[in-house]
């Protein structure tokens, strides 16, 4: 039996077993992760041009947001519960908690949008794109400001105390613009293309590139320090709030947690050769969230090292009812999203409380893809089984759902005896 391929029925998902705590349900690399100031909730953006929101407190997914054409390369908390998110199709999308469709978009980009960065009064919301330019877009409303000056890609952000943002590229660039509009930036060159920044309290401002180094700048692009940290790209990097760590990854190398005042490595994260792509601290520091190429979001403590199970986040075990169930092992990885009883309603996906014999997109309350809309399929135990055995992207194309499929005729049938067992509405 290939437990391991427990799908996500209808919607993404969060496993959660005695040792792992993992957020399982984009269907591709995971580009982007964004922690809201409250610690409670946490974006993710996928290749898979999807957007989910969860819960950190239960592991819930509460949204699978489904807007983009292409990859979703960027995501950013933003005030009043609301997120955005961009990517390859150089929109921005602005939700808010608990609507389906977004609230707002922003369009001016010509090209893939790299990065996203709230201001420090949370009145701005900063975006780098494929298109050489950074635009300041106003939330309250308005035309965005165009800042150029760089020569290629522009791939990260980050704002500084006094909202002075601060750019870098592929063109080995780094730039710092004023607040004010007339004045000029301050053009800082480096000795290698760079993919990411990440700003410490006190304005420590640490970029990362395709030499495998990291280097601390001050606030006019001068190198205060630079250490050699992997041996191939810096991808990802983030910075605890207290400033005392900083993590550091790419492609194959693990994660770094490094001394941030010194860049000293004080430990290694094994991600067993998985490429990271995004990282961010929780928990005010105290854990860190890393996407991965392999699609999922898992979770460390920095103090120890370790990976963190449900036990040591003070998650319970959604599945412990079902202990001893075989069949049940297949439904793990389904339940941060569905409900199987009726009083629990709906979450990230519908309740699967009656699912059989019910047409498609058909739970009240429910907000549907259009796509989902308007097929005509009734779930039986053939047509849910053939969903997982062709794939959501083949059978109701177009959907939330991740692309995930069992290959394994028994898993199915095992999959389909849990649902009849558990969603009788008699």
């Amino acid at each position: 039996m290939h437990k391991t391929l427990a799908i996500a029925l209808l919607a993404s998902v969060f496993g959660a077993t005695a040792h792992s705590a993992e957020l399982r349900g984009h269907g591709g690399p995971v580009r982007a992760i964004s922690v809201a100031p409250d610690g409670k909730t946490v974006a993710t953006g996928s290749f898979d041009t999807k957007t989910i929101i969860w819960s950190l407190e239960t592991g819930e997914a509460r949204d699978v947001l489904l807007f983009h054409e292409g990859e979703v390369s960027a995501v950013a908390a933003l005030p009043n519960g609301r997120f955005a998110s961009a990517g390859a199709d150089g929109r921005i999308a602005i939700w808010q908690t608990g609507r389906g469709e977004p609230a707002r978009i922003l369009e001016g980009h010509t090209g893939p949008v790299a990065d996203l960065e709230l201001s420090p009064d949370g009145s701005m919301l900063a975006s780098a794109s494929w298109d050489t330019t950074v635009r300041l877009w106003p939330l309250a409303g308005g035309e965005a400001r165009v800042l150029e000056g760089h020569g290629a890609n522009v791939n990260a952000l980050a704002f500084l105390a006094d909202a002075t943002l601060v750019s870098a590229g592929y063109d080995a660039t780094v730039m710092f613009w004023p607040n004010q509009a007339e004045a000029p930036p301050i053009r800082a060159v480096m000795p290698t293309p760079l993919n990411t920044l990440a700003r410490a309290n006190g304005d420590r401002l640490f970029v990362g590139g395709a030499d495998g180094q990291v280097r601390l700048l001050d606030r006019r692009g001068k190198v205060q320090l630079e250490v050699q940290v992997l041996r191939k790209p810096v991808i990802a990097l983030a910075a605890t709030p207290d400033a005392n760590h900083l993590a550091v990854a790419g492609i194959g190398d693990g994660i770094l947690l490094l001394d941030a005042m010194s860049l000293s490595t004080i430990r290694t994260l094994d991600t067993s050769g998985v490429a990271v792509w995004s990282l961010a601290f929780a928990a005010g520091g105290k854990t860190l969230l890393a996407g991965g190429a392999d699609h999922l979001v898992r979770e460390w403590n920095i103090e120890t090292g370790e990976r963190l199970g449900a036990a040591a986040t003070g998650r319970t075990d959604p599945m412990a009812r079902y202990a001893g169930n075989p069949d049940a092992e297949v439904f793990r990885a389904c339940v941060a999203c569905h409900t199987l009883d009726p009083n629990d309603g709906n979450r990230a996906g519908p309740t699967l409380h009656g699912i059989f014999g019910r047409k498609i997109a058909s739970v009240p309350g429910y907000h549907y893809s259009p796509a989902f809309r308007k097929m005509d399929i009734v779930w039986t135990p053939q047509t849910v089984s053939e969903l997982f055995e062709l794939g959501p992207n083949a059978y109701t194309p177009g959907t939330k759902m991740p692309e995930q499929t069992i290959s394994n005729a028994e898993d199915r049938a095992a999959l389909i005896r849990f649902l009849q067992a558990e969603t009788r509405t008699d």
